[in-house]
Formats: structure tokens, C-alpha cells, sequence
């Protein structure tokens, strides 16, 4: 069974967890397949460890007797639970009703609680593979000593890699809940530079096309989402910057010295994404400050030819109108040479007309 299975199907049915219903009065058993499935919708993992190695899977109910030990780890991992089920799970690993009502509470932003013996992180995932927007899901992660409770809401990361490759290493999870919570937050934050790197060739192309073709009414409209979409990824993995830098400077009982390093090397990650990201959004505010110029220069010119062959045909349009308006006594109305004459001389001022527009650039 893989560390990314879900409990054992012989866990026993939970009061107040959907799917299961309990009747004082009726020696009918639950369902287990209804209290399978429900388990097998949130409880991805379960797994105790003592010194970094794999004992065995918990099952939640097992948990109210497990001792919370620095030399143990019991790493639960949950998706997109009932508010019931994190209730439940909550009362098992001795958790405040305020800790309790902040788990469940879905939240928008990166946020950090210390509640002396444990540290709730919240921290935003967000992914944009084949959408056309990005896709945000949140992650939790509450750890002290000997616990690790992770839950992953929406389109959260998976911690299953993570986990197998902190298996391989059991000296790594024998550094305890501190460094396993710091390693989340580091694959996190790849997932980040992931994003970014997309984003980047996103905004790559936007300012390819502004620049050759110009501004239309849809690129202004796809810029626009793009720069809202920038503002969105800031505003989400921001924060992570001042949580990580706290847990990495700052005192806390649950964070040992060893793990400060790890905390501030994603603080320094994170800040250097949000300045990539920053930069993009300078970068789309010069595309279209630049696609602009391009296009009023473009109908610049446009108005400049327009205004050089205005010129030029308004000087055949004079000399023939005057030579219309038909009155008896006009000059060289009877000189054989009038009409080649008024044809040349017309022919002459706007060939050096054009000349003159053609060597100062409107035409």
C-alpha cells in the first residue's frame, strides 16, 4: 500500500462523519462501504513514524491514543474534508475549539497563528497548466511536536512525492514536524517558480505581438487580464515571504534552531518570485505603453500621407476648376499651346510636390 492510500477500509465508522448513521434504538450496522467512502474522500495518508522510520498506518480513530513524542511523527493528510470530519480529526489530536474553528474556516490569504504548542500556516497553491487563468486552492499545515496535520482544499499540491522521498531519508523525518512543514513550504515554493516560469513566457509573447503588430481592441483586453491575473499570483504567495521569515527569525518553541535555516531559504525564494513577478507587471505596463506609441505613430503616418496627397491633387483640382468655371474672357483661352501648357505646368508642381513630401518622409 502506497504512503498516498487511503486509511484501511476496516476503520471503524466515526460518529458525525457523513455517510455513516448511528441509531441508538436499532442493532443495524453502518454501512461500510458508506463509511468507507467518506473516509476515502478526505483521509489521504495516516502514517506514524518513530526516529524517521515508517511504523504503520493510523487509523483516525487510533489517534486519541497516540503520544505526542519529538522522537515520533504522526503525519496526517487530509483533501477537501467535511467540516465534521476536521472536527472529529481535531478532537483526536487535542486541538482548541479556536484552533478547530480556524482549520475548518476556508481562508483567501497566507496566514500564520502561533498557538504556543502548535503553528497553524495557511498558505495559497496555485496552479495554471491547461486553464487560461490560474487556479488557486489553499493548504494548511498545523505541526508541533510529534504531529503533522495537512489540509488541502481545491486544486492543492500533492504531498505524496514529498513524502516518499522523505521515506528514503529517515534522518530527515527524524528532525521532526518543524523540517517536514519547512519541506512543504520548499515544494511549494517550486511550484511557484513553476508558475512564474510560465508566466514570464506568457508575458514574453503578449509584448512579441504588441511590438510588431501594434495594440487591437482584444490585446488590450487580453493585457488587461494578464496584469489581473499577475496582481492575483502577487497578492496569494506574497505573504509566504513575512510567514517564513517569522518562523525562520523569530523564537518559537516548536521551531527548532535547525529548521530556522530552511524557513528563511524559502522566505528568500519566495521574495525573489514576487520580484520576477513584479517585474512582468512592469514589463506588460511598458508593452502597452509601447504598443500605444506604435499605433499613434502609425496613425501618424497615416495622417501624414493623407495630408501629402491632398496637397498634390489639390493642385490639378485648382488649376481645373478655375479653367471650368467657362467665363468668356479667361487668359490663353485662345493660344494653341494653352491646354499642353496647363497640362505640363500641372504634371510640374505636383512631380515637385511629391519630391518634396518623399524627402521629408510623408510619403
Amino acid at each position: 500500500m502506497t504512503v498516498e492510500e487511503t486509511v484501511n477500509a476496516s476503520t471503524k465508522p466515526v460518529a458525525g462523519v457523513p455517510g455513516v448513521k448511528a441509531n441508538s434504538k436499532s442493532a443495524v450496522k453502518p454501512d461500510p462501504k458508506s463509511a468507507e467512502k467518506s473516509s476515502a474522500a478526505s483521509v489521504v495518508a495516516s502514517v506514524e513514524y518513530e526516529h524517521g522510520r515508517r511504523l504503520g498506518e493510523m487509523t483516525i480513530d487510533q489517534i486519541s491514543g497516540y503520544v505526542k513524542d519529538p522522537s515520533r511523527l504522526l503525519w496526517v493528510g487530509l483533501k477537501n474534508p467535511t467540516n465534521d470530519e476536521l472536527q472529529h480529526i481535531c478532537r483526536q489530536l487535542s486541538l482548541s475549539a479556536d484552533a478547530t474553528e480556524e482549520i475548518i474556516k476556508k481562508h483567501g490569504r497566507p496566514k500564520m497563528i502561533d498557538y504556543g504548542e502548535y503553528i497553524q500556516i495557511v498558505a495559497m497553491t496555485v496552479t495554471k497548466e491547461n486553464s487560461k487563468k490560474p487556479v488557486f486552492g489553499e493548504m494548511q499545515i498545523i505541526f508541533g511536536i510529534g504531529f503533522l496535520l495537512t489540509v488541502r482544499r481545491g486544486d492543492a499540491l500533492s504531498n505524496s512525492s514529498l513524502r516518499e522521498r522523505l521515506e528514503g531519508w529517515p534522518d530527515l523525518i527524524a528532525r521532526g514536524s518543524d523540517y517536514v512543514a519547512a519541506e512543504i513550504l520548499d515544494v511549494l515554493a517550486d511550484s511557484y517558480t513553476h508558475l512564474t516560469t510560465r508566466l514570464e513566457y506568457e508575458v514574453e509573447q503578449s509584448e512579441h505581438q504588441m511590438l510588431l503588430q501594434g495594440l487591437k481592441e482584444s490585446d488590450i483586453r487580453k493585457l488587461y487580464k494578464q496584469r489581473r491575473d499577475l496582481l492575483r499570483v502577487h497578492t496569494a504567495i506574497s505573504p509566504m515571504i513575512e510567514i517564513c521569515r517569522k518562523l525562520s527569525l523569530v523564537r518559537i518553541d516548536v521551531v527548532e534552531m535547525d529548521s530556522r535555516s530552511n524557513f528563511s531559504i524559502v522566505s528568500d525564494r519566495v521574495a525573489r518570485l514576487v520580484e520576477q513577478i513584479n517585474s512582468l507587471r512592469e514589463a506588460l505596463a511598458f508593452a502597452f505603453e509601447a504598443g500605444m506609441m506604435i499605433g499613434q505613430n502609425n496613425q501618424t503616418d497615416i495622417a501624414k500621407r493623407l495630408a501629402a496627397w491632398a496637397a498634390i491633387l489639390a493642385v490639378p483640382t485648382a488649376i481645373a476648376g478655375i479653367y471650368g468655371m467657362n467665363f468668356r474672357d479667361m487668359p490663353e483661352l485662345d493660344w494653341s499651346l494653352g491646354y499642353p501648357f496647363v497640362l505640363v505646368l500641372m504634371f510640374g508642381v505636383c512631380a515637385y510636390l511629391y519630391w518634396r513630401f518623399k524627402k521629408s518622409g510623408w510619403l
